[in-house]
């Protein structure tokens, strides 16, 4: 309804602007025809141009979204108090407004008809006469012409007759009806009626300039003028040859043509539009720019619990391993020539028989095999696969590569970042260090709160008293994002455990829930019970960081989905609450699921 509004007030500022435009710079001009056309256009631009609207994307750096949650005041909920829907009130006005008006119009449109049903009509030319006996003022209606010759002398009806034709040969009638069409949509405008009069004295303009044109007696015309002002009964919706400000018709009927370098006002109008586009119909878009580096290592902490950065001494880690420096087997001396500033990861892979450390630097061939080994089995997410299959993968997208051996054969498991999965019995760490970040796996798990199977574990209870064969998932949550799914977690990081267990039958009223086949060979979504009970019908669904509904959530193919995260802003703070529906609005109060595709 505040669409419909806005756009009614775009519409009455267009209207009083042409009426402006017309009042203050061509009112005085004998540009007739043309000011005729200029506020036609005007009526025109009204309705059309305040649908149209320009868009501009404005790029702007991404907001940080650490806050001091200690600093933000906690305020009760009140109760809202009963407002006034003013809205309502004034489109309940403005439809009344317009039965009256077009109820107006409907008697207009009766009272004409009964005037000229059952009447004889005279066929000249393209015009149609009617003589009547009543005291009616003469009026054309598109091609009829009606009027009383009693009343008037031969030469008096020669000039109304003329008058009349220009009328009915330019459709003068149209604009009349157009007019008050406007009338009742913008009745509520006093620009519009003024529109409406300047609109039917510059018909009698033109009327008057054209028909002078075909009399003789020019003087004669203007006296006939002067007598049909005696008539006051006209018809409505009908160009009629008596109109009021019989003086003005009459000075610009003897008016000096305008000099034609005056008709560079109708370009005036044109500036004042351009503002109006400017300023009301350009819709700014603003985007964060996407920082590559920080959500490559937001999705790595939140998806892959294997992958650590530590800082150590080259040569103490690289003690009884195999060394392969950008898949060419080295030596020690070789990794002690390196450059730290050069190296770009160290993939440690362990193993009872045979641990070896794997250096990417940055002259990395992307097609460089990491391990050569010939006669191997090759397992990928779990799938039995080729050399080739493994020669064509990324290393930026091996989460984990496990090498166990068999008498004389080497068995390769590889689990990429598409399949995070902690808890195979053959499955081992993956660590990776950098030069630049000290934080050790160790000291992120000491920071962390532990979730498993929605139970807080105490804080005497670590990761190490978890058996890893019975672990389905794991994922970690940094603090801003904890927030959101757990409440107020003090600014610590929350390690989110799920067991292999019996998945539970499916309920009608249950939420999603992403999780992982046992096999680890695709994922797949369950329907369970959560004690949050989100309504994904009524919650906000947010699918790969764009706003959608529940029924696009609903057609998504599960072996599409990478992740899905509730939210259940209804019992968490209410410093958490604010932020959340400051973003989303109150819808966020019935939950928030954040889906994540795969990346193909």
């Amino acid at each position: 309804m505040e669409t419909l509004f806005i756009y009614i007030a775009k519409s009455s500022g267009l209207i009083a602007l042409f009426f402006l435009a017309y009042y203050f710079l061509l009112r005085k001009e004998t540009f007739f025809t043309a000011n005729r056309w200029f506020l036609l256009a005007g009526l025109l631009t009204s309705v059309i141009l305040p649908w149209i609207v320009f868009t501009t994307i404005v790029w702007v750096e991404p907001t940080p979204t650490d806050f001091d949650w200690s600093k933000i005041p906690i305020r009760p909920v009140q109760e809202e108090s009963f407002e006034i829907n003013w809205y309502l009130i004034a489109a309940i006005a403005y439809i009344i407004g317009i039965i009256l008006f077009f109820a107006q119009f409907a008697l207009d449109f009766y009272n004409l008809k009964r005037i000229l049903k059952g009447k004889t009509a005279h066929q000249q030319a393209d015009h149609k006469f009617i003589d009547l006996n009543e005291n009616i003022a003469p009026f054309s209606y598109f091609n009829t012409i009606v009027y009383n010759s009693s009343m008037y002398s031969e030469t008096e009806m020669e000039s109304i007759l003329e008058h009349e034709k220009i009328h009915s040969e330019q459709y003068h009638t149209i604009d009349v009806l157009i007019t008050r069409f406007f009338c009742i949509l913008f009745w509520f405008n006093p620009f519009i009626w003024l529109y409406k009069k300047a609109i039917l004295q510059n018909l009698e303009f033109i009327a008057d300039s054209e028909a002078s044109k075909n009399i003789s007696d020019k003087k004669a015309y203007q006296l006939t003028l002067l007598k049909i002002t005696t008539h006051e009964n006209y018809v409505a919706l009908t160009n009629h040859f008596y109109q009021s400000l019989i003086k003005k018709r009459i000075v610009m009927l003897n008016k000096n043509q305008s000099n034609k370098r005056n008709s560079l006002k109708y370009a005036l109008v044109i500036p004042a539009l351009v503002a109006f586009v400017f300023f009301f119909q350009v819709k700014v878009i603003a985007q964060e720019k996407t920082n590559t580096k920080v959500e490559s290592e937001v999705k790595s902490e939140t998806t892959n619990l294997t992958s650590f950065k530590m800082e150590r001494d080259l040569a103490n880690v690289s003690k009884g391993k195999e060394i392969y420096i950008d898949g060419e087997k080295s030596s020690e001396g070789d990794l002690a020539k390196l450059n730290s500033n050069d190296i770009i990861k160290m993939d440690i892979i362990k193993n009872s028989n045979n641990p070896m450390m794997l250096v990417t630097t940055k002259n990395t061939n992307q097609h460089t095999k990491t391990v050569k080994i010939i006669d191997n089995d090759i397992y990928i997410d779990g799938v039995k696969s080729t050399k080739a299959d493994m020669d064509k993968l990324d290393p930026k997208e091996i989460a984990t590569m496990n090498v166990n051996k068999n008498n004389d054969k080497q068995e390769i498991r590889i689990i990429t970042k598409k399949f995070p999965k902690i808890g195979d019995d053959n499955t081992t760490v993956k660590t990776t260090q950098t030069a630049n970040d000290p934080t050790s796996k160790n000291d992120l798990i000491k920071k962390s709160i532990i979730i498993v199977n929605g139970t807080v574990l105490p804080a005497n209870v670590s990761l190490d008293d978890i058996n890893p064969a019975k672990i389905e998932s794991m994922t970690v949550y940094n603090s801003t994002q904890a927030v959101l799914k757990y409440g107020n977690v003090g600014g610590n990081d929350v390690i989110e455990i799920v067991t292999k267990k019996i998945i539970p039958e499916t309920n009608q009223n249950s939420t999603w829930k992403v999780g992982y086949g046992s096999n680890g060979s695709k994922t797949i979504i369950e329907r369970t019970i959560d004690d949050k009970k989100i309504d994904y019908k009524k919650a906000v669904i947010i699918i790969d960081g764009k706003l959608s509904d529940y029924q696009t959530f609903e057609k998504i193919n599960p072996n599409n989905i990478e992740s899905i995260m509730q939210s259940d802003i209804k019992n968490a703070s209410e410093e958490n609450k604010k932020i959340a529906v400051d973003k989303y609005g109150k819808k966020a109060l019935n939950g928030i699921i954040d889906v994540k595709y795969k990346n193909n």
